[in-house]
């Protein structure tokens, strides 16, 4: 289980990003952290991942822990060591690697190669196209692929939590949809998922409990569902943006109740 307690966060000693944050993410579930651009939600999974620093920011107070042990004082190395592994906003791929060095790549910390090569053929079956396109360079990908890359890299460490921050960022509906039924088949092999969104219509739809940050505090949290029919929920986070809402709720209904594999 990740827990965070009353984390409170500053850039360059002045900007407050965090301000008491406390949530958990419990074995075996999805928990989305929905918000606003400076909410504070990319803040948070930089803290929890400990790549905080390089951006500047200062733990001012609280404490983080997985699976009873605190995270403070471990490096990002450390950290991803745990099974606790970050998929950035923006992909962030090696662009001039192949789909296969990339996975190679996020595969590195471990000695095990009969493991890597488990992570790899669970990443080919999860993404087919990858292993299509195993060959080509990560940068000649499509966007919903390179997105497909990021994750399935993500995948090679074996995570036991995957912290996702805006798989659905800059993406089509129909490929939005995609990733909502994927974060369920990754969880449902057995990885806890931390989803940063927002789009909180996808989000609410795989997620068991949701957190809605609002400039660095926890403003709601509850279970997934019953966070979407609060009035403050859908007027503020499923009816800002009602075309692509419908859009996104369009190619779900679209696709099988038994679609498993992102093929983009």
């Amino acid at each position: 289980m990740l827990e965070v307690d009353d984390l409170r966060v500053t850039y360059g000693g002045a900007v407050r990003a965090l301000r008491g944050v406390t949530l958990q993410v419990p074995d075996g579930k999805v928990v989305a952290v929905l918000g606003s651009n400076g909410a504070g939600k990319t803040t948070l999974l930089r803290t929890i991942s400990n790549t905080l620093k390089l951006h500047r920011g200062k733990i001012e107070t609280g404490s983080i822990s997985f699976d009873g042990a605190p995270l403070a004082g471990r490096d990002a190395a450390a950290v991803v060591a745990t099974g606790l592994v970050q998929v950035p906003e923006g992909r962030r791929i090696f662009s001039r690697l192949t789909v296969e060095e990339n996975l190679r790549a996020g595969g590195m910390g471990s000695k095990d190669k009969s493991a890597k090569t488990a992570a790899q053929a669970r990443v080919y079956d999860l993404f087919p196209v990858l292993a299509e396109r195993r060959t080509q360079r990560g940068g000649l990908l499509s966007g919903g692929e390179q997105q497909m890359l990021a994750i399935g890299r993500a995948l090679m460490a074996g995570p036991k939590l995957l912290l996702l921050d805006e798989p659905s960022l800059g993406l089509a509906p129909r490929i939005i949809a995609q990733i909502g039924d994927i974060v369920r088949e990754i969880n449902a092999q057995g990885t806890s998922v931390l989803l940063v969104e927002q789009n909180a219509n996808m989000a609410l739809r795989v997620a068991d409990s949701a957190y809605v940050l609002d400039v660095g505090k926890v403003s709601l949290e509850g279970p997934a569902d019953e966070l979407a029919a609060t009035d403050a929920v859908q007027r503020l986070y499923l009816g800002h943006a009602a075309g692509e809402e419908s859009q996104v709720q369009q190619a779900v209904a679209k696709s099988t109740k038994t679609l498993s594999r992102w093929t983009a």
